[in-house]
């Protein structure tokens, strides 16, 4: 099978994945650690996580059969972030625009799936985009992708961490790839000492429940006002500790990376966002990764950007919300009035 594994790599590279790698279906490295992760409780209110936990000991709970897996990397660097005035929230570069990262990556993987079973018929494949209950980033690093950095994300020494991971399941025996084995951190700890939430309790460990990006994306209650206060101007996910990584610094940009930037949400103009109902959300965001938080999530994001800017000129906006009908979004209004009414003149 090499041969095929390698045409294999090269169709997938063809399909813009920058990076592929073959490992086999077993017991990921840190499972055990996933394991203790959950048990302390830094997992948050991803229920989902605790409910599939032994799914996650081996691929074949996702595909039956299972022997290999051909992980893969689609960038996701196109151009710099915009600079935030005083009234724009900051979106993570993953979530600019649409199509959703997952529909746009699962298109890619189907058609290298069909490409498989064209040349084997009677192959099983099954392509995961973060759906499924599989630790791809350890998956990645077995099959020689990159190394796991002190910041819990996985990195390469040419695309940094800026790139999603995918997974080709099969019972297909592919040739194996070497583990990545060396980790190029170092000494360095700029990612742990720039998280303004303090989420990482040491290195290689993250508390998701101090993580702006799960504050702002998986977190469904009012955010701690401690917390709130440290978010800065976050309104969709967080990229700092990725910014400031030097393999970042030095990552190659892909101009046919998706997503395409849309004009409103690099940067997001937040009083735009304070004025939308469920419909006005649902038609510009349904395809995007800021339909994940829903039209509550996101305003109340948007409200705790604007009292951590002290922002003025969105007193008219969010004094119209303390009659939302969502009591998140009125507690949001809340701490953001009172935040810009006792500010400094």
């Amino acid at each position: 099978m090499e041969t095929f594994t390698e045409a294999l790599k090269l169709r997938a590279l063809e399909l813009g994945f920058v990076l592929s790698g073959v490992t086999a279906a077993a017991e990921p490295a840190r499972y055990k650690q996933f394991l203790t992760w959950l048990d302390t409780g830094m997992h948050g209110q991803m229920h989902y996580l605790e409910t599939r936990r032994a799914a996650y000991a081996s691929p074949a709970s996702i595909l039956d059969g299972c022997t290999t897996l051909l992980m893969l990397a689609y960038p996701y660097r196109t151009q710099e972030p915009s600079t935030i005035e005083p009234g724009s929230g900051r979106v993570a570069r993953y979530a600019w625009g649409e199509p959703d990262y997952h529909d746009q990556v699962f298109t890619q993987l189907k058609s290298l799936k069909h490409w498989i079973q064209e040349q084997h018929p009677t192959a099983q494949v099954r392509g995961v985009v973060d759906t499924a209950p599989l630790l791809e980033r350890e998956f990645a690093e077995a099959a020689g992708l990159g190394w796991v950095g002190k910041n819990t994300l996985l990195l390469n020494r040419t695309w940094g961490s800026y790139f999603f991971l995918a997974a080709l399941l099969t019972n297909l025996p592919l040739r194996l790839d070497e583990p990545y084995s060396k980790n190029y951190c170092g000494t360095c700890q700029a990612c742990l000492k720039a998280c303004p939430t303090d989420a990482f309790p040491q290195a290689y460990v993250l508390d998701a429940r101090r993580c702006i990006s799960y504050l702002t994306i998986e977190h469904r209650e009012a955010i701690d006002p401690e917390l709130a206060s440290r978010m800065g101007d976050w309104m969709f996910g967080c990229d700092i500790c990725q910014e400031v990584c030097p393999w970042n610094r030095r990552a190659a940009t892909s101009p046919t990376a998706l997503p395409h930037p849309f004009p409103s949400l690099s940067p997001a103009s937040l009083v735009e966002i304070l004025q939308l109902n469920d419909d006005q959300f649902k038609r510009l965001y349904r395809q995007t990764p800021l339909w994940r938080a829903k039209r509550r999530g996101i305003i109340r994001n948007a409200c705790l950007v604007l009292g951590n800017q002290r922002y003025r000129a969105a007193l008219s906006a969010l004094e119209t919300l303390l009659g939302d009908e969502e009591p998140l979004i009125r507690g949001a209004a809340v701490w953001a009035i009172d935040k810009i009414n006792n500010s400094a003149t």
